[in-house]
């Protein structure tokens, strides 16, 4: 199975949502690629169109597909932050996050000159914005000036074939001896970056025993890679904690319901989240979780979570201690995340983001 983060994961979880309970609309996707083997089928009524250009998709291919199109379309949806910059229809655009005009220190000055530029000429073209949380919409009417007319705030899902409450301990057991992990542990799942304040996450185990922390996430290639990762690696090392710090690096979808299963909790501290995906997939797990008290990340956990500052390593430590020493506070927690869990769902996220389709056309 292919594994998808962000973006991917939600245009991918959204379409494929879309495409079971809208049988009454005509939709063209349009792919640089052919679509993987997990993607929809074509069907009348859902059909992919390959664009021939990459690196210039939003300024000339999107708009060449639009403009030549022998059925012009109604409406033209961009399940990321780019819109096309020319366009003979109303455009709907999906903004996840604005952590670059928040966090600008943490991105490449290429990569940040791009963002607010495509970011803003989009925002400014769109007939209507998808964000996945209020605090995005927040973030929306700050900085661009977005009527909260035309902001439709549509939570992202999860896999809850994969996310679901483990029994099965053998197979916990083996799942876990596979990364060499041993003794009890708090696991961390997503990228390696600044911005997911790791550093202060690995700092706050100095003062911690018997319990380790687990990082999943690679540093390059594919899967859950990162950026500015080097100082987040010698970190164990300047905090002499070596043998606290375990990074698995890549581990399939499949393996992580089994490695959530395993551990006291899982952690988020993330400085700033559009959402936070991981932290309902968690809860689904059963597995109690430690969030950010800032940006989305109360939305997504609710009064299931233990908040915390971000920016307070003692708040940090101290959360870890309370839940991953305290059975009962766990049993608890997981409870309430499992209930926190259902109220998200791609198929809720696609209806919202219809009744947006029909009334922008």
């Amino acid at each position: 199975m292919p594994q998808r983060l962000g973006s991917s994961q939600v245009a991918f979880g959204l379409l494929s949502a879309l495409e079971k309970i809208d049988k009454e609309n005509d939709y063209t996707v349009l792919l640089a690629n052919k679509p993987l083997p997990d993607m929809p089928n074509e069907r009348v009524g859902w059909k992919y169109r390959y664009l021939k250009s990459n690196k210039f998709k939003t300024w000339i291919a999107i708009p060449w597909a639009l403009f030549t199109a022998k059925d012009k379309p109604d409406l033209f949806f961009s399940p990321a932050h780019y819109g096309p910059v020319f366009s003979p229809v109303k455009r709907v655009i999906t903004i996840f996050d604005l952590a670059f005009l928040r966090f600008p220190g943490y991105y490449k000055p290429r990569d940040l000159w791009q963002l607010k530029l495509w970011t803003q000429i989009s925002v400014q073209k769109a007939s209507h914005i998808i964000t996945i949380s209020k605090s995005t919409a927040s973030d929306l009417s700050r900085y661009y000036k977005v009527e909260k007319e035309k902001i439709t705030v549509a939570y992202p899902g999860f896999d809850d074939k994969i996310f679901y409450q483990c029994k099965d301990q053998m197979k916990i057991v083996d799942i876990v001896g596979r990364y060499k992990i041993k003794g009890d542990y708090i696991i961390y799942i997503g990228t390696l970056q600044p911005r997911k304040n790791l550093i202060r996450l690995i700092e706050a185990f100095k003062n911690i025993d018997n319990l380790k922390l687990v990082i999943v996430g690679k540093t390059t290639g594919l899967g859950r890679q990162g950026w500015m990762y080097e100082e987040i690696l010698k970190a164990p090392k300047k905090y002499g904690i070596e043998e606290k710090v375990i990074f698995t690096g890549f581990a399939s979808t499949e393996d992580l319901p089994y490695l959530l299963a395993g551990s006291r909790a899982f952690i988020l501290v993330s400085l700033y989240e559009g959402f936070g995906i991981p932290v309902v997939e968690a809860m689904a797990c059963g597995t109690p979780v430690i969030v950010s008290n800032v940006s989305s990340l109360p939305e997504a956990a609710g009064s299931a979570g233990l908040l915390i500052n971000p920016e307070s390593v003692e708040q940090i430590t101290q959360a870890i201690r309370t839940i991953a020493f305290d059975s009962k506070l766990r049993a608890k927690k997981s409870k309430e995340g499992l209930k926190q869990a259902k109220k998200f769902s791609w198929p809720k996220m696609a209806k919202l983001v219809l009744k947006v389709f029909k009334e922008s056309r």
